[in-house]
């Protein structure tokens, strides 16, 4: 009997999931406030509270990958990914202070709408392309990626299903409530899955914390793994160390959270300027309080196992700890709710993709079309069927790679982060840029930093992905600046 209670559980929060999302949203016949029309693809009618936005914004960029790989990690270095969480807060005070009213003075509905009012439309079609393009192949990477434990997981728990047709599935399901019920339903949704990982997150630390004896408690004291950061090794090549963690992460978290239409979306579905400023700066907070319990669930359970490496354990990557502790030591129900929130990690950076890049083809590349012809309803659910079908295209098509995704994820957003931060920097700072300037600039950070990814590693190893973001935003400014001068000379 205890076999049919994870998958119910399972089945049981995905369909509360789905239908509590399109009733929320008011795009489902029984909702009480009636969603009025497709303009909730696009901002939701700017009425989203402050504490939804915040949580949404933080489910959009964890997902299966850092749920199950922060706990392997934290078990052989501890509480490192903290420290990257204080560098997510500098950065994100900075897009609240500098870069949100830029958007929200404007009424803006897409980022890339302030590179039109700067530059003009080419420019503005040139960013949305580059984020349509890296946003598919960033989304597919990890969309792949996460079938993998999650099929290992569903076989465990009852439920034995191939990759491609959890792949299709979860997509389907997502593009379903996120076609109809558009931003709204996504934020929404968004809240409820991260509530829902976070919650089994905590319950792991109580559960484990509990199984320890005092001499093991005492080891996690004098192991040093409780520090936020790495220690020893090259700043260059380590994402953890102080000075990576907090100057690498703040220029990336400028980028990923200030010129990414995938999070700026969010904040402009905010009621107000100081609402959308909240959510974005608490947003850091969070995803550092989500950091902490994954680590710590790594931690204890590397205290639990008195220190023996995953290798001794019979563990080839450390993304597999935390999904065999969910199987084989979780009871019936509360193992199949850790299953559920694993797959809402995926269906929450998956929604909130798809409704980005949805929104980003009506306002950047469809701009002048749709200011003359409303966004339909049928219009906007097409589109984002398209986008689910491109996704599942290139994710199949990723399959037969042998690159870690990891890797290769953080790799594809260092393409593009730099360069559209430095666009953005540009307009705001170098008075004399032109469109033709940032087009040049752009195009020659992608170009730059494509090279430093495919050549440029010291030690033999690959510069650490939060200095791509500050190396890519020095591009644009090497090239932009004197070229504004020349321009302005001649």
């Amino acid at each position: 009997m205890t076999g049919f209670i994870d998958p119910v559980v399972i089945l049981l929060w995905l369909t509360a999931l789905t239908f509590g999302s399109l009733y929320l949203s008011g795009a489902a016949p029984w909702s009480r406030r009636k969603s009025r029309s497709a303009e909730d693809v696009l901002d939701a009618h700017h009425d989203l509270p402050a504490w939804a936005i915040c949580l949404s914004i933080v489910a959009t960029e964890t997902s299966t990958l850092t749920v199950i790989s922060v706990p392997g990690i934290a078990y052989q270095q501890g509480m490192v990914f903290v420290g990257l969480g204080g560098g997510y807060l500098l950065g994100r005070i900075a897009v609240a202070r500098f870069l949100l009213p830029l958007y929200m003075r404007g009424d803006l509905t897409s980022a890339y709408q302030y590179l039109a009012l700067r530059f003009g439309r080419r420019m503005q079609r040139l960013a949305s392309v580059t984020f349509l393009v890296t946003r598919l192949l960033a989304e597919s990477v990890r969309l792949f990626a996460s079938t993998i434990p999650i099929c290992a997981l569903l076989a465990a728990r009852g439920m034995p299903l191939s990759p491609l047709s959890v792949l299709i599935g979860l997509t389907a399901l997502t593009a379903l409530y996120t076609g109809i019920g558009g931003l709204r339903a996504v934020v929404w949704s968004d809240a409820a899955q991260f509530l829902l990982y976070t919650s089994g997150a905590a319950l792991c630390v109580i559960l484990v914390w509990h199984q320890l004896s005092p001499q093991q408690v005492e080891s996690v004291h004098l192991s040093g793994r409780l520090l936020p950061f790495a220690f020893n090794v090259s700043d260059l090549t380590s994402p953890y160390t102080p000075l990576t963690a907090l100057v690498g992460g703040a220029v990336l978290a400028m980028a990923s959270h200030g010129a990414d239409q995938l999070m700026v979306q969010r904040a402009l579905a905010a009621r107000s300027l100081r609402d959308a400023q909240r959510a974005m700066v608490g947003s850091a907070f969070v995803v550092t309080l989500l950091f902490a319990l994954l680590s710590l669930v790594g931690v204890f359970l590397w205290a639990r196992h008195d220190g023996q490496s995953l290798e001794a354990l019979g563990f080839h990557s450390p993304d597999g700890l935390f999904p065999r502790y969910i199987v084989d030591e979780l009871p019936a129900g509360l193992s199949g709710l850790l299953v559920a929130g694993i797959i809402s990690a995926t269906m929450g950076s998956l929604s909130s993709a798809l409704n980005a890049m949805t929104a980003s083809t009506f306002s950047d590349l469809l701009g002048r079309v749709m200011s003359r012809v409303p966004v339909s309803r049928i219009a906007s659910v097409f589109v984002t069927v398209l986008w689910a079908l491109a996704l599942i295209g290139a994710a199949c098509a990723f399959s037969t790679s042998s690159r870690s995704a990891l890797v290769f994820g953080f790799q594809i957003a260092g393409y593009s982060y730099g360069a559209l931060l430095g666009a953005f920097l540009l307009g705001m700072i170098v008075s004399g840029a032109d469109e033709a300037v940032a087009m040049t600039a752009f195009l020659a950070t992608v170009i730059g930093v494509a090279l430093i990814i495919g050549f440029v590693h010291p030690g033999g190893a690959p510069i650490a992905f939060p200095w791509l973001v500050p190396i890519g935003v020095a591009i644009s400014f090497l090239v932009g600046v004197p070229l504004s001068l020349v321009r302005k000379a001649f």
